[in-house]
């Protein structure tokens, strides 16, 4: 058989990303026939031994690509040891290959709800959320007033936030048609009295959407992420787990979603009814620093 780099192996049997492989090797802790690997370094996935902590890496894992609907309440997490739920305890029995080390794809804060994705496909997890790959992300965003014009320029220009700047690719007023469909997949129904929006981002920083619209004078009431790059939260209803299709695992890892170069046109409904429509000076730039293993909380 071929020899492929180690990171690779580690990846595929579901041990680490492939950056958190090359950490793991830098640190020493795999050995590939008894001997300390390096990094770069192949081997032979099927002769040769290949161990983390003196333990053999057993076969290549079958790759698992799920959408769930998270709930409000449920922690984003692998294992957290104070949270009452998990992501993980929502997957059904027998959706899986038992022993399947399955880790939430990019961040989703325990407060939030809608789409997430659970996989153990390390490479395609850093492809769908490394910065460069421009994956888009869109919610569903409730505030107890109408955006002020002063508001959503703010939102246009960049907010700056401890990351950098953090800019929406778009933001509209949410028709009342969608808040009533948006209200048959939630759990309680949304409250009455709340503004909704429909933003869209190219980032995935922490609680990025709470922080930006806080930092305009616009808390966030609720927050439902709606759709990642080409996958849709569209019927799945809350705690519901699903499989992603062959289609939308390849769309995902190539980043159909991206937008192209220049400006959007970014329209809201400010205090007063009339809409307003404010121009975005360009796409956000990625962020130099690259995600490895995805983390948990959003």
């Amino acid at each position: 058989m071929p020899e492929e780099r180690i990171s690779r192996i580690l990846a595929a049997a579901g041990i680490a990303s492939r950056r958190g492989a090359d950490e793991l090797v830098a640190a020493g802790r795999v050995t590939i026939d008894g001997r300390p690997a390096s990094l770069g370094e192949r081997a032979d996935p099927v002769q040769s031994v290949v161990a983390v902590d003196g333990r053999p890496v057993g076969p290549a894992q079958a790759l698992v690509h799920l959408a769930l609907h998270k709930p409000a309440g449920v922690t984003a997490t692998v294992a957290d040891r104070h949270a009452a739920r998990t992501v993980l305890d929502l997957v059904p029995p027998g959706l899986v290959p038992p022993a399947t080390r399955l880790y939430p794809v990019g961040r989703l804060d325990r407060d939030s709800e809608g789409l997430l994705l659970l996989t153990n496909d390390g490479p395609w997890a850093d492809r769908v959320i490394h910065p460069r790959g421009g994956v888009e992300r869109e919610y569903a965003v409730a505030v107890t007033r109408p955006l002020a014009r002063e508001a959503l320029d703010a939102l246009a220009a960049g907010v700056r936030l401890e990351e950098g700047l953090a800019r929406v690719i778009s933001i509209r007023h949410q028709a009342a048609t969608e808040t009533v469909r948006l209200g048959e997949l939630l759990d309680p129904l949304p409250a009455p009295g709340l503004a909704w929006y429909r933003l869209v981002l190219a980032q995935g920083w922490k609680r990025q959407v709470r922080r930006m619209l806080a930092a305009v004078g616009a808390p966030v009431a609720r927050l439902v992420r709606v759709r990642i790059g080409t996958v849709r939260l569209d019927d799945l209803e809350s705690g519901a787990v699903r499989e992603l299709t062959t289609i939308e695992v390849e769309r995902l890892a190539g980043s159909p979603s991206r937008v192209p170069a220049g400006t959007r046109s970014m329209t809201g409904a400010p205090a007063g009814g009339s809409s307003a429509t404010v121009v975005a000076a360009e796409r956000p730039r990625a962020s130099r620093r690259a995600s490895g293993r995805p983390r948990p909380h959003g």
